[in-house]
């Protein structure tokens, strides 16, 4: 019967909808990283009787038609880009973004990707890297002599050098921005690169129109809220027991019917 398919379609769709949520409550203590939504559509209709179909001679029209569903399908799994919360973190070069942007990263291979996890680090030339040893753009080196680095909200980068009065500027720190954000495909590792459904990347200095500012020694938390994500994972394990009783029932059904042959 067309509705064992129809139920089937509807449990592995729950099913994704549950490692999607699974997904986010792991990461819920990844730094910036954003939590995702399973998003669904219905399939294709089988049309037994078309809406507005004549049924007589004088233009009367169905009204309503007879149209039988075939089940669901996953749409997208979506970003959802909000704002995660802003913690301190006590180091010099941890840095959040409060609003639009993300940080350039220079990848091995030269081309860029982006991220909201500002927990950098320095390598053994003083650059300003990540976890990962990737550059962040423009590329900042410290001077080894340096007392301390200060980074302002527009991304200026300062140190404090022995016998200098003022302090030395190293560098600006860039941010870029997307039209479509949710369109950016992660590749792990708190990383995003850019696809044609996300645009083609704007960069400028943080503070400037469009842009967030930096706010250094602090960290930018996920923005997983994990009360919303167990309640959606109620829902849908409520929901795959639903399509799960829709296959019992027409098993049942099927096998009323095979008794009734033998009968």
């Amino acid at each position: 019967m067309r509705a064992l398919y129809t139920a089937s379609t509807g449990m592995a769709a729950q099913e994704l909808n549950v490692q999607v949520i699974s997904n986010n409550i792991a990461n819920q203590r990844t730094t910036g990283y954003k939590r995702q939504r399973a998003q669904f559509q219905d399939l294709l209709y089988q049309v037994i009787r078309r809406p507005g179909t004549a049924t007589s001679d004088q233009g009367n029209l169905v009204p309503a038609g007879v149209l039988i569903g075939s089940g669901v399908k996953t749409a997208s799994t979506a970003r959802v880009m909000t704002q995660g919360t802003i913690n301190a973190s006590e180091k010099e070069y941890d840095l959040a973004i409060r609003g639009e942007g993300l940080f350039k990263i220079r990848m091995p291979d030269g081309t860029a990707a982006y991220t909201r996890d500002g927990s950098f680090e320095l390598d053994a030339q003083g650059q300003l890297v990540t976890h990962d040893g990737y550059i962040v753009e423009p590329g900042i080196t410290i001077p080894s002599n340096a007392k301390s680095v200060s980074i302002n909200g527009q991304g200026l980068v300062q140190a404090s050098i022995p016998g200098q009065v003022a302090a030395q500027d190293i560098g600006t720190i860039q941010l870029s921005r997307f039209i479509n954000k949710a369109g950016l495909e992660s590749i792990g590792d708190n990383l995003f690169v850019e696809t044609p459904a996300s645009g083609q990347a704007t960069d400028g200095p943080p503070s400037s129109e469009g842009f967030g500012n930096l706010q250094q020694g602090y960290l930018e938390e996920s923005n997983v809220n994990s009360v919303t994500e167990i309640s959606s994972l109620i829902a849908a394990q409520r929901a795959y027991e639903m399509n799960a009783k829709v296959v019992t029932a027409t098993d049942q059904m099927l096998s009323a019917t095979t008794q009734m042959f033998r009968g």
